[in-house]
């Protein structure tokens, strides 16, 4: 994504060394390029919303976008430092953002397990600051998360597919953060759906190829 962009980092910088962005963010997009859904809220009450990084988020917003019970995705930036950032800011490596999803769910149609279970599957998380050959914080493993039962669900899911991996003879560590979601920018418009509009687009994504275990949450 990108790959002349050079300079990435792969140590998160500290708060008042980070950029200092604007205070007019990019314009919210409007419908969904597949699911023809608003991006923006507000969203149908009988939905709920996780934030999610892994990797890049062209590809990342596919696997949720596939999903049934999907109600909407967007792609963004966010557990960074600057406020409203570009693309180009946060491929510096000087905001602390991530490439994240949005994905909007209806939970009595696909449950937060399943919605977990399509992260862990759908990336590798124990690269650190990485995903594949991209590189940098942008691309770091998260759950971000809007409620304290989607932070106590996420960490048991984390905690099993851990074991799942150990089991499966995989070496490395789980390098995922899930902590509580902060704001979410949206990214620039051609961004969004980016590998619907360009089906021959660059993806980037690998999984670890290790199953993660079905009921895995209590939530």
């Amino acid at each position: 994504m990108l790959q002349f962009l050079t300079g990435r980092k792969s140590t998160m910088p500290a708060p008042e060394d980070a950029l200092a962005g604007r205070d007019q963010a990019i314009a919210a997009p409007g419908n969904h390029f597949v699911l023809d859904t608003p991006m923006a809220p507000p969203f149908p009450e009988d939905t709920e919303h996780v934030v999610v990084g892994m990797g890049c988020f062209w590809g990342a917003e596919r696997v949720f976008w596939q999903r049934e019970g999907m109600f909407t995705t967007a792609v963004g930036y966010g557990a960074g430092y600057t406020p409203n950032p570009t693309y180009e800011e946060v491929c510096s490596g000087r905001t602390g953002h991530n490439e994240v999803v949005l994905a909007v769910f209806r939970p009595a149609e696909i449950g937060l397990e399943e919605v977990l279970r399509s992260f862990w599957e759908g990336h590798n998380p124990t690269q650190g600051m990485r995903q594949g050959n991209d590189v940098g914080t942008q691309y770091r493993s998260g759950i971000y998360t809007t409620s304290d039962a989607q932070q106590e669900a996420a960490l048991e899911s984390k905690e099993r597919y851990s074991q799942a991996l150990a089991q499966a003879g995989k070496s490395g560590e789980i390098t995922t953060e899930v902590l509580p979601a902060g704001e979410f920018f949206y990214a620039e418009t051609y961004h969004q759906q980016y590998l619907a509009k360009n089906p021959g687009g660059y993806c980037g994504l690998g999984g670890t190829g290790v199953s993660c275990p079905v009921g895995l949450t209590s939530a």
